[in-house]
């Protein structure tokens, strides 16, 4: 999995109708800058809207995802987002000139097919990685769909789906490497059960569905009046089936379990909505849009709740500022740089290490047969690290000093001894005004909270 932010090198436009609106439209892919995420733009409304691709702004679940902010709704997002999730593309404005993404072939590769013509650009910004602290668990009894999600250092997912069907009894599908999206589910297709067919269209859903966007399953006995029914139906002149392949004009499948595949096609794109990328082992039974989007929900309460929050330290990868470059942004010199590394920094936040030594000469006197790290010497660590982020968010960092001019919420939770590593997190709270910033600063050992405090910085130019 990538370690830096990624977007697209330059715009990218397909166009075709969409699914289940039957409205003809143009998605295009626009180059965002660092964090920006995934977001939708209604091109079409005046003062052109944008949606957050966020799982908080579902509002429709019938036979697709819909999302809905600023009074613009967006049809059917998952295909999309699955696709840039597979292509791991971080940050990318979506425009669209009408309700929905073009369904094209009922798959995501045509959206990764243009990406790829696209090509990526990395960005100056760690990927915001969630790793899953815990089991977190949906259940619905009525549906018996039933997901899991588990700690895992990686993103990996494993679907079951099982019909009462003789085409479709029951399949699995797995991806254990997220750069195999492309080869192995991107070009997996939406499919629906022919007994389910004329009820979608009687809700006036699939107005754009076709044969050439869906695979029909037919999972009973069809009578020649019923086929011509069918042909008018689906705008096409003559259809038929084969009962031993069960499928509608006797499409071929890409994979004997393509119907699983885009189960987990469709998992991929819902979960995209949490807004982060994850690190999890993802199972799930029976899945669709509903349960896909309430595990979704229960991951980002569990990110807003902080648990899962806490800065990874990997001591072999190369920092974003060493200690020579660190000095070169900070005017503290020994005895008072505090900061060894800087291990991530973008627009919003920065984290820093501090490592702890019996050699730093406040533990002479602090204490004598019980060394401990003051606790305002941690603030201090703290600040140094702010003043990373604040810094760099100028672009002429050597005319000016960063200077520590307010603390709130100040506490300390537990003790630093010599030997312990210190990981240091700050990250804005509100814009900088005139020279002013306010941060919230957090610091780590071994994943225990040791001390947080609210800070506010002033930066001053040089005379």
């Amino acid at each position: 999995m990538n370690e830096k932010q990624q977007t697209i090198s330059k715009s990218v436009s397909v166009t075709g109708v969409g699914l289940h609106t039957g409205v003809v439209a143009t998605m295009t892919f626009v180059p965002a800058p660092a964090n920006h995420g995934y977001k939708f733009q209604r091109v079409d409304l005046p003062g052109q809207p944008i949606v957050d691709a966020d799982v908080d702004n579902v509002v429709d679940l019938s036979r697709g995802t819909t999302i809905e902010q600023n009074g613009a709704r967006i049809h059917t997002v998952e295909h999309t987002l699955a696709a840039l999730v597979g292509l791991q593309i971080d940050n990318v404005l979506i425009q669209l000139d009408g309700p929905e993404p073009p369904i094209m072939d009922g798959s995501s590769i045509k959206f990764v097919d243009a990406l790829i013509e696209a090509g990526t650009e990395e960005q100056n910004a760690y990927r915001n990685y969630f790793e899953v602290p815990e089991y977190v668990h949906y259940k619905n009894m009525d549906t018996s769909t039933e997901m899991v999600a588990l700690p895992l250092s990686d993103y990996r997912l494993t679907v079951m789906v099982d019909y009462n069907s003789t085409v479709i009894s029951s399949q699995h599908a797995s991806l254990n490497d997220i750069t195999l999206f492309k080869d192995d589910i991107a070009s997996c297709r939406t499919f629906v059960f022919l007994h389910e067919l004329e009820a979608l269209y009687k809700q006036n859903l699939i107005k754009g569905g076709d044969l050439t966007n869906a695979i029909v399953i037919v999972d009973r006995k069809v009578e020649d009046g019923e086929l011509d029914h069918l042909s008018q139906l689906l705008n096409k002149p003559k259809v038929s089936v084969d009962e031993s392949k069960g499928i509608l004009n006797n499409v071929d499948l890409h994979y004997p379990n393509e119907m699983a595949r885009h189960k987990l096609l469709d998992l991929i794109g819902d979960l995209a909505l949490i807004g982060r990328p994850i690190k999890a082992q993802i199972l799930a039974a029976r899945p669709g849009h509903a349960a896909n989007v309430a595990l979704a929900k229960k991951i980002k309460k569990l990110i807003k709740s902080g648990k899962g929050n806490i800065p990874q330290y990997d001591p072999n990868k190369a920092p974003v500022f060493d200690i020579n470059q660190i000095s070169q942004l900070l005017a503290h010199r020994y005895p008072f740089q505090m900061i060894d590394k800087i291990i991530a920094l973008d627009e919003n936040s920065v984290v820093g290490v501090k490592n702890v030594t019996i050699n730093e000469e406040y533990f002479v006197g602090h204490f004598p047969g019980n060394p401990v790290m003051p606790g305002v010497l941690q603030l201090e660590a703290m600040a140094q690290t702010g003043g990373i982020l604040v810094l760099t968010s100028v672009p002429d960092p050597d005319n000016y000093w960063p200077y520590l001019i307010g603390i709130d919420a100040c506490r300390f939770r537990r003790n630093v001894f010599p030997g312990d590593t210190v990981i240091f997190k700050c990250e804005f709270t509100s814009p900088m005004k005139r020279g002013i910033v306010k941060m919230s600063g957090r610091g780590y050992v071994s994943g225990q909270l040791v001390c947080e405090a609210d800070m506010i910085a002033s930066l001053v130019k040089k005379k």
